[in-house]
């Protein structure tokens, strides 16, 4: 990882930005045979090629070349070798408090999985998450200064995340084996009200009891218990930042009962999502009625006057 973040960083300032960014169009919907995050991706071709499906274009990476994924954006991938090589990439991904990289291999014809993984603690997520999406507003958007922006925002990600892996990030996640596998089919269908413990299971090839207590015993939390949170924490992004209304949430979180999803919510943040959208408005309501200017002897609730 530390050499493939060199190179990344060295191979920027000539002329050309490897980066692609997929539209924002069709997020929160489902689609058959694709999936999505609650929050984004970063894509990084080694080897071979990855074809990228979404619901109004499609994406196609080369080695070398870069993707974001945007937070709740459905996709599908279709992987292939190069001439010479297996196809490999390397893989960013953000949870609640920690950012796992992993590479990918072709499990099965055009099919990629695992390889290698690793979670790194990382307390300030959400300064990762805020520059991945600026990226993405940024690639989208027609200003005139819309290509050093992206090559300074682009640089400054992939300084923070070969910073993050040469320091380690603090403790990293002791996790092995099949606890990283579960916490990764966790994160990819989290949206399928048929996710639960047995299913997991199913996958993996072990019962649903050595799993539960695998994953207890590594972790310290029920398995069902960090599903349910994992779509939580979703639904409170989505509460967050979208306009969907409540049942459309709780759907694109996994559960097909809106009531349910409430009492679940409630459960875990002790408040109902209606509460929580509304705590969430007024907090941001107020912040705005914030004086802008604080002065030895005064605060200035205005935003200055030009000078004439």
């Amino acid at each position: 990882m530390h050499e493939i973040l060199d190179r990344a960083l060295g191979s920027l300032g000539r002329g050309t930005l490897p980066l692609k960014v997929a539209s924002e169009d069709g997020q929160l919907q489902k689609h058959r045979r694709m999936h999505y995050h609650f929050r984004p991706e970063i894509f990084m071709q080694l080897q071979g090629t990855t074809d990228f499906f979404m619901p109004k274009e499609d994406i196609y990476l080369r080695a070398n070349e870069f993707l974001i994924m945007p937070a709740g954006v459905p996709h599908r991938e279709e992987v292939k070798p190069g001439v010479d090589e297996p196809f490999r990439n390397l893989v960013v991904g953000f949870y609640s408090n920690c950012l796992s990289l992993h590479f990918a291999h072709e499990a099965r014809p055009g099919k990629p999985d695992i390889e290698a993984i690793e979670f790194f603690d990382a307390p300030d997520i959400e300064t990762y998450v805020t520059l991945v999406n600026q990226l993405v507003t940024t690639y989208h958007s027609p200003s005139a200064a819309r290509q050093p922006i992206l090559e300074g925002l682009f640089q400054a990600l992939l300084g923070l995340l070969k910073n993050l892996v040469d320091v380690g990030g603090g403790n990293l996640n002791k996790d092995i084996g099949k606890v990283f596998q579960t916490k990764w089919l966790v994160r990819e269908q989290l949206a399928d009200p048929a996710l639960n413990v047995k299913a997991i299971a199913e996958k993996l090839q072990c019962s649903a009891d050595y799993l539960s207590h695998l994953f207890n015993s590594v972790t310290d939390e029920k398995l069902i218990h960090y599903i349910q949170r994992m779509r939580i924490e979703g639904s409170m992004l989505a509460l967050r930042s979208t306009q969907l209304y409540i049942s459309e949430i709780a759907w694109s979180s996994g559960f097909q009962d809106p009531a349910y999803f409430a009492r679940i919510f409630k459960k875990f943040t002790g408040e109902t999502p209606v509460a929580y959208r509304a705590r969430m408005e007024q907090m941001h309501t107020e912040k705005e009625q914030d004086p802008k200017t604080v002065y030895h002897d005064r605060e200035d609730f205005t935003h200055g006057e030009p000078v004439r």
